[in-house]
């Protein structure tokens, strides 16, 4: 067997009391992708920002080529070879992409920034990856899903012999997903070494040579691909067996006289989207689907009233008016954003405040003093309801992993008993176990009567959760399909303008 490219020996890491590694020791081989799984927490985004420079092992070593390395900082580990595409992007909101992708080694004439050049490189990137965004455009101005490609681009414009993935797919539709295949079957031909982390099950299977299994810091075993199935990682990932992913319909939608609890129509934004409308009963899911710049994110903003947008919007059959959230929030509308970071999250603020900041109200008496009891209490509730893992309640939920913080973002959604969930790119880095948990709080929301709208990248989610499901393309709704029977060819079709095509 060859050499491996990179060694981790007995690596371990300590946070304060908590111990996120426990003696990790993992061998990664040159020309192969080596994928790492794990539930949230489970210590694998630690593993990767040690090997990125951005911390320090508590103890244990790292090989390059057989050599031990001391990685002092991220310059350490990029000039060794080794670059990161992270799973929270870290970009500049108010810079354009070319700036982005080469923030602190622009190229310069004579100590000056030469932009010409600096945009031309960014450019024949662009174009190298085949990724069809403009060098020019501020990052701000960019869909989540963009700026994962960007970010994608930025850390593959470094000089690496291996390249770290860190939830790489985790906002890109199936067609920007397989674009990124591609890039890493280029990667592997030309013998770089590829770290994989994914929650997607299918794309794991599809991508990895090797998977590595983590659970609670601790090493479990590693498997060749073609040695292992998915029921076997699943287990071995949450320590114990998992046969359906996606749990069944509780009760029936019932299709009565009553009013839809949600109907939109005309609804447009311009350069957004246009003409959309369509309804959600109560118990009832929609999903939504579609490439990106498709638009379904934009529509989702104006519904919680933040883009602005014409049209007709109708709850239980009341014409409303939504400028704002806080007009969304009072007629019982719920949000769970795909942009947890800026979006959806206080991230200096503790679980407990994040969990309760959207129903202060009816934790305070009506002298407007908070009831601190009552809040901790519903915040174990929470803990518990979803599996937020977390050392205290009062933890910074910046210190949280990304999928637990995506589930801080829906518990808080929880307090208030929404009529109508919104739920845009909801199990977003989020482990297949607390998938689960997810999928079913959405069954139990749908059986108490609660109308849900279900943006999501994933094809096979999409399907399976939705009783019906609308397809987008170019700010445009081009069908809307019930589920029952339905068969993902249909739908990327219809996404892709194939049908159109002919």
């Amino acid at each position: 067997m060859a050499a491996p490219l990179l060694e981790t020996r007995n690596i371990s890491k300590r946070f304060g009391p908590v111990e996120a590694l426990v003696n990790v020791s993992l061998s990664i081989l040159a020309g192969r992708v080596h994928t790492l799984l794990g539930e949230n927490g489970a210590g694998k985004s630690t593993l990767m920002k040690i090997l990125a420079g951005v911390y320090a092992p508590t103890s244990g070593q790292i090989f390059i080529d057989g050599e031990e390395v001391n990685l002092q900082g991220p310059e350490d580990s990029r000039r060794l070879g080794i670059a990161i595409i992270f799973q929270e992007l870290s970009l500049s909101n108010n810079r354009s992409v070319a700036e982005n992708i080469y923030l602190n080694r622009e190229p310069r004439s004579f100590g000056v920034i030469d932009d010409r050049k600096l945009l031309a490189n960014a450019r024949q990137l662009l174009d190298a990856l085949e990724i069809p965004i403009d060098p020019t455009v501020h990052v701000g101005s960019l869909s989540m899903a963009q700026r994962q490609l960007v970010e994608i681009a930025k850390a593959l414009s470094y000089p690496a012999r291996v390249v770290i993935m860190d939830e790489p797919t985790s906002s890109l539709s199936d067609k920007e997903e397989a674009n990124l295949m591609r890039i890493i079957k280029s990667l592997k031909k030309d013998g770089k070494a590829i770290i994989y982390i994914s929650h997607r099950m299918e794309e794991i299977m599809r991508v990895s040579d090797d998977i590595s299994v983590l659970r609670d810091g601790h090493y479990i075993r590693t498997l060749r691909r073609e040695e292992t199935n998915l029921n076997e990682l699943i287990a071995l990932m949450v320590g114990r067996e998992m046969r359906d992913i996606y749990p069944p319909r509780l009760t029936p939608v019932v299709l009565d006289d009553k009013p839809p609890v949600l109907r939109v129509a005309g609804l447009q934004a311009p350069g957004e989207f246009t003409d959309v409308s369509f309804a959600v009963r109560s118990g009832e899911v929609v999903g939504f689907f579609g490439l990106i710049g498709a638009g379904r994110s934009e529509v989702m903003n104006a519904l919680f009233g933040m883009l602005p947008a014409t049209g007709t919007i109708e709850m239980d059959g009341k014409p409303v008016r939504i400028r704002r959230p806080l007009d969304a929030i009072r007629h019982g509308i719920g949000f769970v954003t795909e942009n947890r970071k800026e979006q959806g999250l206080s991230l200096q603020h503790s679980v407990e405040r994040n969990v309760n900041c959207v129903n202060f109200s009816g934790l305070a008496n009506r002298f407007g003093i908070l009831n601190e009891q009552q809040e901790r209490e519903r915040t174990d509730a929470a803990v518990r309801l979803i599996g937020i893992k977390t050392a205290s309640t009062d933890e910074p939920v910046g210190n949280l992993s990304g999928g637990n913080q995506q589930k801080v973002v829906f518990s808080k959604w929880l307090e208030i008993r929404p009529r109508l969930l919104i739920l845009d790119e909801p199990t977003r880095g989020v482990d297949v176990g607390a998938k689960y948990e997810i999928y079913r709080v959405i069954r139990e929301l749908a059986a108490a009567g609660a109308a849900i709208v279900l943006v999501s990248s994933e094809l096979p989610e999409a399907l399976a959760m939705s009783d019906q499901l609308i397809v987008m393309r170019e700010g445009r709704i081009v069908q809307t399909f019930n589920t029952a029977g339905l068969t993902p060819e249909m739908v990327m079709n219809h996404a892709a303008g194939a049908t159109h095509a002919k």
